[in-house]
């Protein structure tokens, strides 16, 4: 009986000091009672960890659609993370895209020109995709997660403590409220002492919240610590993606003019001759936006030699007809130029073939 006596008291207890709050809560909000002040540190004290949690929530969310657009993808990450499981693994976009591209490739054959080419970029489009997942594991690793732990962590205990504070603040002008109304002397003397009682409980909680706020300076020194590195991992990523794509371009080297009308030539009327065909095609290109890269300096020489010179085919080439010659990577041909031939193309021959190439295939060989 005697605890459940204490039950009963304690429970009418609290019900009295709720209503005595919101008493005190609606009195203020109409004007009819007066509203202790924090003082002018604490509020922009205060401010600053609002403006803190609202700023943070914005960039990791804004930062988790950068590193994963899917929002599927993202509910499902979240799922397993709450369960504590491990999501399961999933080829990315970039992985993907390379993965469709070296099974077309295979396809249409390693020694064509376009197979060839789709098996190189479908390679470098999954070392994108591997760069990419180490860019979402570093990121997530040291620039989500302190973020988070802060939302979660830090921040939850500051409202914690802050909605604490609003209630001994609430108590200290009730109680204040009180001993004005107060006129009897035992009245007032019960009055004065619970003044003193909740003024020292929210001049204690007032510091006890003041040293949790002024740990927002710390935060947002680890935070720019965590900025940094979030800086450094996509620095690598782009270094990363930059240097692939360049040792692509290296690889594919440059097409030629006849390749290029192949591929943007979607309504011409049949050409009577090689020479007015690419003449189309390279101003096709031109209009297409297309950037032909000039042969190299040593397939100029060629050009400027009179005799013939030695050279090592860089990639496989189809002949598009009998007067041109079908290459091999790697094998060596006899090379010369021919007097009014197009400046892409040279003279090949090999053994008792003879036709015309693309110079943009060779490699001239001292």
């Amino acid at each position: 009986m005697n605890i459940m006596d204490f039950n009963v008291k304690k429970l009418a207890a609290d019900a009295g000091t709720f209503l005595s709050r919101a008493v005190q809560f609606t009195e203020e909000k109409l004007g009819q009672a007066e509203k202790t002040e924090l003082d002018a540190h604490l509020e922009n004290l205060l401010s600053k960890a609002e403006c803190t949690k609202i700023w943070t929530e914005k960039i990791m969310k804004q930062t988790e659609v950068l590193l994963q657009p899917n929002p599927n993808a993202r509910i499902e990450e979240f799922v397993y993370e709450k369960l504590d499981r491990k999501a399961p693994s999933r080829l990315n976009n970039p992985e993907l895209l390379g993965q469709y591209m070296i099974d077309a490739g295979t396809e249409f054959g390693p020694g064509t020109a376009y197979g060839n080419a789709l098996i190189k970029c479908g390679e470098t489009q999954k070392r994108i995709g591997t760069a990419d997942r180490e860019l979402i594991q570093t990121s997530a690793l040291n620039f989500l997660t302190p973020l988070r732990n802060f939302i979660e962590g830090d921040y939850k205990t500051i409202a914690k403590e802050r909605k604490l504070l609003q209630n001994k603040r609430l108590d200290l002008d009730a109680a204040k409220t009180r001993l004005k109304k107060a006129k009897a002397a035992e009245a007032r003397n019960s009055s004065e002492q619970e003044l003193r009682i909740t003024q020292s409980e929210f001049d204690r909680q007032a510091e006890i919240t003041r040293l949790l706020l002024e740990g927002i300076s710390s935060t947002h020194a680890h935070h720019l610590r965590c900025l940094n590195d979030f800086v450094e991992a996509q620095m690598t990523y782009y270094a990363q993606c930059y240097q692939y794509m360049l040792d692509l371009q290296k690889q594919l080297g440059s097409f030629p003019s006849s390749y290029l009308c192949n591929n943007n030539q979607t309504s011409a009327t049949p050409t009577p001759s090689i020479l007015p065909n690419v003449i189309v095609c390279s101003a096709m290109a031109s209009t297409s936006g297309l950037v032909i890269t000039p042969p190299p300096a040593n397939l100029n020489d060629i050009k400027e030699y009179n005799g013939s010179r030695k050279a090592r085919v860089l990639y496989d080439y189809d002949a598009a007809n009998s007067t041109e010659l079908s290459l091999l990577a790697d094998e060596v041909i006899t090379v010369f130029s021919v007097v009014g031939m197009d400046s892409d193309w040279l003279m090949g021959e090999r053994g008792n073939q003879k036709g015309k190439v693309p110079i943009t295939y060779l490699e001239l060989l001292n």
